[in-house]
């Protein structure tokens, strides 16, 4: 397999795990390779999966008019909680 120009040789039934510092926080990525070495499974983790339970924190007990101001502080990808 090559990818970007780099040749790959994935090894049987491994996980890989790769950490990135991204401008939001640390990306993980994790791929799981099966039985012939392929790529089996990749999950790529944003920073923002774990703020968005302190926005919901932020928001609370506080009028809806505040959403939009608290929402644009914490400035999370909505994108990447969905990965």
């Amino acid at each position: 397999t090559e990818v970007a120009g780099v040749k790959l040789n994935p090894q049987r039934n491994m996980f890989i795990l790769s950490l990135v510092e991204g401008w939001r926080g640390e990306i993980c990525h994790c791929a799981i390779t099966d039985n012939e070495g392929s790529l089996g499974l990749y999950k790529i983790k944003d920073p923002s999966f774990h703020n968005w339970m302190a926005l919901a924190q932020a928001v609370r007990n506080n009028g809806i008019s505040d959403f939009p101001i608290c929402n644009k502080s914490f400035n999370l990808s909505y994108c990447g909680h969905d990965l």
